[in-house]
């Protein structure tokens, strides 16, 4: 087993489309994304695997995921099957049907937000009135009753983050957290990806799958195949030496337990710690464990 433990938790990246197009995304998605080569059939398959291995929560990521065709049958298979759902998206723009089908299968949110101030959030995500449509949208699943939480990453300098996290808590967001921004994807400005900007926790009870079905120990370590779930199944990949050599170098670089916590906006298992809410300031726990050291407790 990748991890010696169970696969308790997947991303399931059903897309490369996003409307959207910041700096920093890590998956390199934008309005020329695609969704891959994984058919619905395929992720059909994949979630009954994960239900059979006794996986218990799957996230719908993209790309922004609602721009997926198919998403509410993946959602009510996932539902049907046992599995907590939860969708990380924009909230940009949700379509009738969805917001039906996320409040029917009790499909909880998640969502990115970068400013108070709407110019400074439309800046990072290079869409025009971005802010007020996500902001709306936010207030709206609140008002359904539905579950959200919100991420606030630290981009550029200067940027309103402990604002955009006191907004969202003001809304009524119960769960905020932050991370800062990570050299993956487009963030990386062309640099190779390291282990060592991971958290540690990357294959630890957890994966993520891509649109073209390979599999990864987190969505932020896509530079390490596992293997791929069109030429496998879900349990042969995360059992495949592949993984364990990919679960090894990850320990080698961290150590073999794992850190304190992961960017809560990308993990629903993961609660938002001290050191990431309101602030951002510190979501690395070595990090944040070094400059507390000889501080009054």
């Amino acid at each position: 087993m990748a991890s010696g433990t169970l696969l308790k938790f997947a991303w399931l990246e059903v897309t490369g489309l996003c409307q959207e197009f910041c700096d920093h995304c890590y998956a390199d998605s934008g309005p020329s994304g695609t969704h891959g080569t994984m058919s619905v059939r395929d992720w059909l398959r994949v979630i009954d695997e994960l239900a059979d291995m006794g996986t218990l929560d799957v996230q719908f990521i993209g790309g922004e995921p609602t721009l997926y065709p198919d998403l509410t049958e993946l959602i009510k298979h996932a539902r049907a099957r046992g599995l907590g759902v939860e969708v990380f998206s924009n909230l940009a723009h949700i379509k009738p049907a969805l917001w039906d089908a996320f409040a029917e299968y009790d499909v909880k949110l998640a969502t990115s937000y970068y400013s108070d101030d709407a110019q400074e959030h439309d800046e990072v995500t290079k869409m025009r009135g971005a802010h007020k449509r996500t902001r709306d949208n936010v207030r709206k699943a609140l008002d359904m009753g539905l579950s959200v939480r919100g991420g606030v990453v630290a981009v550029r300098p200067g940027q309103r983050v402990a604002e955009a996290a006191s907004d969202l808590i003001d809304l009524g967001v119960p769960h905020v957290g932050g991370d800062r921004m990570r050299a993956f994807g487009r963030a990386s400005r062309g640099a190779a990806p390291t282990i060592n900007d991971l958290c540690g926790h990357c294959a630890h009870e957890k994966a993520a799958i891509g649109p073209d079905g390979n599999m990864w120990p987190c969505v932020l370590g896509r530079f390490l195949t596992m293997g791929n779930v069109r030429q496998q199944s879900v349990v042969e990949v995360w059992n495949s030496e592949q993984a364990a050599e990919v679960t090894a170098d990850i320990a080698a670089v961290h150590g073999d337990g794992v850190a304190a916590c992961t960017p809560p906006q990308f993990l629903p298992m993961c609660g938002p710690c001290g050191p990431c809410v309101p602030s951002v300031g510190h979501c690395d726990p070595q990090e944040a464990a070094a400059l507390t050291v000889g501080a009054p407790s």
